[in-house]
């Protein structure tokens, strides 16, 4: 039996037994056998998978999860990782996300303020928290990083987003499409609401960024922040936040503006 720490965070209890409902339909058919352990550090899910076709859920897991790198030792320059951003608001100068180390002790990859302006912002001189507001960053959203520099002496990691992340944004910005971020739910789950809602009328599509973090893609000239009130009402323990390409094309015709 092996146990694996997959890269998804759990919120509530019972997002645990949606991964072990998750599990059993995707294995059925196969000689294996699925148990999920818990959590690790009250965040990650941990699972054990024995049996003949241990190899074929591993590779499930995965490719649908990914796994934690859980120490330092295990994470190389360079390499492209799935973050979860934490400590927002007590971080100024650096953006700290959790990429699953965590043993002896959670180790977080930072981004240099300065790093993040010249990759999203075009270099201008914005606060963190300014960054955020325009981008929909948020405690436990998962973005695609890389990792610039390790000091395993130090127990420090670097990063800067990876290049699909980045277009990813772009991709965002040019659609002209408001998008709501949601943390803490799942794809189902939304789609129930917002049928139930009547707010699939003005939702396009509903698409995961991760297992419990998903983004909503609104239709054109609908206000994303109109909804917040009425999908988070039916969604407990979530989180929700707006990208508005509006808002970020309105920064950029400014010219360059003071940290604020």
């Amino acid at each position: 039996m092996t146990a694996h720490t997959l890269l998804a965070r759990i919120y509530t209890p019972r997002q645990l037994r949606q991964i072990e409902k998750q599990l059993r339909a995707q294995f059925e058919g196969l000689n294996v056998d699925s148990r999920i352990i818990g959590t690790v550090v009250d965040k990650w899910a941990q699972v054990d998978i024995s049996g003949e076709d241990e190899s074929i859920a591993t590779n499930y897991l995965a490719k649908e999860f990914g796994f934690c790198p859980e120490t330092l030792t295990s994470v190389r320059k360079f390499a492209a990782l799935k973050g979860y951003i934490t400590d927002l608001r007590k971080s100024g100068e650096i953006l700290c996300l959790d990429v699953g180390i965590f043993q002896p002790a959670p180790i977080y990859a930072q981004i240099p303020l300065q790093r993040l302006q010249a990759q999203i912002v075009d270099g201008r001189k914005l606060a963190l928290n300014k960054i955020a507001e325009i981008f929909g960053f948020c405690e436990d959203l998962p973005l695609n990083v890389k990792i610039t520099a390790v000091d395993k002496t130090g127990k420090h990691l670097e990063a800067e987003l990876t290049t699909p992340q980045i277009e990813t944004y772009i991709t965002w910005e040019e659609s002209l499409l408001d998008r709501l971020i949601v943390v803490g739910s799942i794809n189902s789950e939304i789609n129930r609401i917002l049928g139930y809602t009547g707010l699939n009328r003005d939702i396009i599509a509903v698409e995961p960024l991760g297992p419990f973090e998903q983004v909503l893609t609104c239709k054109l000239g609908t206000d994303a922040a109109g909804l917040i009130s009425k999908i988070g009402r039916n969604l407990r323990n979530t989180r929700i936040e707006v990208f508005s390409p509006r808002r970020i094309r309105q920064l950029f015709k400014t010219g360059d503006q003071p940290a604020q």
